[in-house]
């Protein structure tokens, strides 16, 4: 758990509960709580239509500019006729700030404990003040989609406290109210009505309701306030909606907190048999085994975090906070994306779900060129695959309003979308920004999400379900590649860039466009891998179309390396104007593709090695999220020791008292590209060499915790849910492999020489057997078997 002794003075310190469609931060204060409340469709505006008018005529004439090395040409064009109008899409806003009045000043509050349980999800808060020991229990329940705040006192009638909302912002010290109605009722009810604003807005609601449990306790409505007098115990609740999914928001979130109100006994127990439930599914410890009941041993979690930015020099981190921050990612992805059983049509944006703004950096958006891809790396691997739901909903429908962006802009069938999108699934062009705005390559990178699924669950339905949203990224492309102009032989994507990177031509001026960027010819030849896997799954449905992709493959341009031995990133070798640029784009084949891998491709791999260090050496990583996508780069070349080096810089650079990442600003991504590196370091299932699954492929050698740890519910590609230990940084026997979809199993155990043999757990009948580091059986689906060696 995360672990305090002072109250939050700021968001930054502040803890974060959600159900994927509800939540707040928790700030824990004794004078005057307050929960930064948020609701995952309260967007600035409605759907906008921003194609550029006709901006296909242009096309021709673009690819000719790029073609001729006319750049300061090519860009004039971009701007006249292929940005579109309005220049941005919507942005996330907050719901609201609930504040509760105690009148407990902290100095005089003793024994103050402040702490958030990841295992059942709820943050809680206890001091005593006059000797009263106060209680409080804060959990966002996703089976009755309500924010419950429990509250007790030691001494009977003891409990004093006013509830209030406001839609203000206290993050950016913004004074104005965002709201059109507040009032209190008779049935100690607070009612805020809001417009979050701009043309076809979402009005929204949200419902406070407090219940006392004693009869001496009194309960007034005031103004727009709740004013509570002495109680022993007490509940609020919280819920809220909007019109994105309700004609009546009011009367649903009224009804919801009825709901909950009506089951108020079961109410804490029920969220956490169900949250706890989820988060069971894996668990890691390094450097084990800790007896987790015990902290008094550990510094509380902003301690730990000052320390290491104290020591920033250091390689390591300790194997506790390790484990902490792994199992922390792994909440946050599911307070922020699960789906439950109501649904979540909205995926975690830039923030997750806990924007703390009404002006969020980047619009609190869904960024399509990296961050949200990289929100959900560790959904599958870390036994939450459920997560992903809300993100295929999301790309359901940018496939549907991606189709007349496609027709628009290039002429093109299928569907296309560009670097960012939001509520409304827009797919236009984002921004006037020459290095990211142009990049019709996002809809595809998330398409590849489908496939990664499948891979791990084995469930054919998830095929089924977007075989038409990936069949139309493909068409896409398929009419969008041309013959490149330097041999005519390769098929390229023009106008194309690496996202917002920049390069400099001969004459020291940037340069933006080429023909084919690195980064673009990997996502293609992926997505027309994985649609003919896919179409070959479902049935041979496209015989034709398969025929044109493979053929369309077999002409993309193979990948280059430059004079210094480095991969090349665009169409030819430049000079970088920013060698040290945060997104490393153009190794995206080695993470998160899986065309490179030091095994399958040696000198590639050498390539990315040397890209990395000369990226390093000039300041690469300095944001939060691009720390994170280099701890999986450097465990995809199966050196744990500088993994490990860039998780230490991560945790001591770029997080926030509340673990939260600092990109800076806070963006929620750089958490789970983190949890996504360390998983990487000791379970990869991605090499191109014949889908074996790899144990401990880039354990640190630098750090002793390391050498011995185990872990439990992690998945691999193949459909299969792994246990392990090790110790002394080898495999210890035995090893418990889980098969979902009952496919062959390849293992490697990373040891030569040893016997094994593997057993059905249940009949513990012997199903394989040999030596070596290679484990192979063939699976049954649904079936426990155990390694032993």
């Amino acid at each position: 758990m995360l672990r305090y002794s002072n109250e939050a003075s700021t968001w930054d310190e502040a803890l974060p509960i959600g159900n994927g469609r509800l939540g707040a931060m928790v700030y824990g204060c004794t004078a005057v709580d307050r929960l930064q409340l948020n609701q995952n469709t309260i967007w600035y505006g409605g759907q906008q239509e921003r194609d550029p008018t006709g901006a296909f005529k242009h096309l021709p004439k673009l690819r000719q500019l790029i073609r001729d090395g006319k750049h300061g040409e090519a860009e004039r064009l971009v701007r006249l006729a292929f940005f579109a109008s309005p220049t941005s899409m919507r942005h996330y806003e907050p719901l609201s700030t609930v504040s509760i009045e105690y009148g407990h000043q902290f100095a005089d509050a003793c024994d103050y404990r402040r702490w958030l349980n990841l295992d059942n999800g709820t943050a809680q808060v206890s001091y005593s003040h006059d000797r009263i020991v106060f209680s409080r229990t804060v959990f966002s329940s996703e089976r009755y989609d309500v924010i419950g705040y429990q509250l007790s006192a030691s001494s009977p009638n003891s409990l004093s406290f006013t509830v209030s909302n406001d839609r203000v912002n206290h993050v950016d010290y913004e004074t104005n109210s965002y709201l059109d109605e507040l009032y209190s009722s008779d049935y100690n009810t607070i009612i805020l009505t809001f417009t979050p604003g701009g043309r076809h807005s979402c009005p929204g609601c949200c419902a406070i309701r407090v219940i006392v449990d004693n009869n001496t306790a009194t309960v007034n409505a005031v103004n727009s306030s709740i004013v509570v007098s002495n109680a022993t115990k007490a509940t609020i609740l919280i819920a809220a909606e909007t019109t994105f999914r309700t004609q009546n928001p009011k009367n649903s979130a009224l009804d919801r907190l009825a709901a909950a109100a009506a089951q108020l006994h079961h109410l804490f127990q029920s969220h956490v048999d169900d949250f706890s439930l989820q988060m069971g599914t894996m668990n890691l410890t390094i450097g084990g085994p800790f007896e987790m009941t015990d902290y008094s041993s550990l510094p509380t979690t902003d301690e730990a975090i000052r320390s290491l930015k104290k020591n920033s020099t250091s390689t390591s981190v300790s194997a506790w906070l390790v484990n902490l921050y792994v199992k922390y990612g792994r909440y946050l992805l599911l307070s922020c994306s699960q789906y439950g059983v109501h649904g979540n049509d909205i995926p975690a944006t830039l923030q997750g779900l806990w924007n703390p703004s009404f002006q969020p950096a980047w619009g609190s958006k869904f960024t399509i060129n990296i961050n949200t891809q990289m929100n959900y790396w560790p959904a599958n691997v870390a036994n939450l695959s459920g997560c992903e739901f809300a993100l295929f909903k999301l790309l359901a429908r940018m496939a549907q309003r991606g189709e007349k962006t496609a027709r628009t802009m290039y002429n093109c069938r299928g569907w296309v979308a560009h670097h960012n999108t939001d509520i409304w699934a827009d797919t236009s062009p984002q921004d006037k920004w020459m290095p990211a705005t142009l990049w019709p390559l996002g809809g595809a990178w998330l398409c590849l999400h489908v496939w990664d699924h499948f891979q791990f669950c084995g469930d054919l339905q998830i095929l089924h379900e977007n075989y038409n949203i990936v069949h139309g990224a493909v068409l896409f492309l398929i009419d969008f590649l041309v013959p490149d102009s330097k041999t005519g032989k390769y098929l390229v994507t023009s106008p194309s860039l690496s996202p917002e990177n920049t390069y400099l031509l001969s004459d020291g001026t940037p340069g933006i466009f080429c023909e084919g960027s690195t980064i673009d010819t990997q996502i293609v030849h992926a997505l027309f891998a994985a649609f003919i896997e896919i179409d070959k799954l479902l049935g041979d449905r496209n015989p034709e179309l398969i025929a044109q992709v493979k053929a369309s493959q077999s002409r993309l341009r193979p990948m280059r390396i430059g004079s210094f031995g480095q991969l090349l990133e665009w169409d030819q070798e430049y000079d970088e104007f920013e060698p040290g640029h945060r997104h490393t784009s153009h190794l995206w084949g080695l993470y998160p593709g899986t065309q490179i891998s030091p095994l399958a491709t040696p000198e590639l791999a050498q390539a990315c090695k040397i890209t990395l260090k000369r990226r390093a050496a000039h300041g690469g990583g300095h944001t939060g999220w691009s720390r994170a996508w280099l701890i999986n780069l450097w465990a995809r070349l199966l050196d744990g020791d500088q993994a490990l080096q860039h998780l230490s810089h991560l945790l001591s650079h770029s997080t926030l008292p509340n673990l939260l990442d600092d990109h800076p600003p806070f963006q929620i991504d750089g958490n789970f590209g983190g949890i996504s590196g360390v998983l990487e370091m000791l379970v990869q299932s991605s090499f191109n060499c014949g889908g074996r699954i790899f144990l401990l492929p880039a354990l640190p050698r630098i750090d002793v915790e390391w050498q011995s740890g185990s872990l439990a519910g992690v998945c691999a590609r193949g459909g299969f849910e792994l246990g392990f230990a090790w110790h002394s940084g080898k495999v210890v026997s035995p090893i418990k492999v889980f098969s979902r979809a009952g496919n062959a199993c390849r293992i490697d155990i990373g040891m030569d020489g040893r016997d094994w043999s593997v057993v059905e757990q249940d009949r513990k009948k012997e199903i394989a057997s040999g030596v070596g580091k290679l484990v192979e059986f063939v699976s049954v689906k649904q079936k426990t078997y155990l390694i032993e060696f």
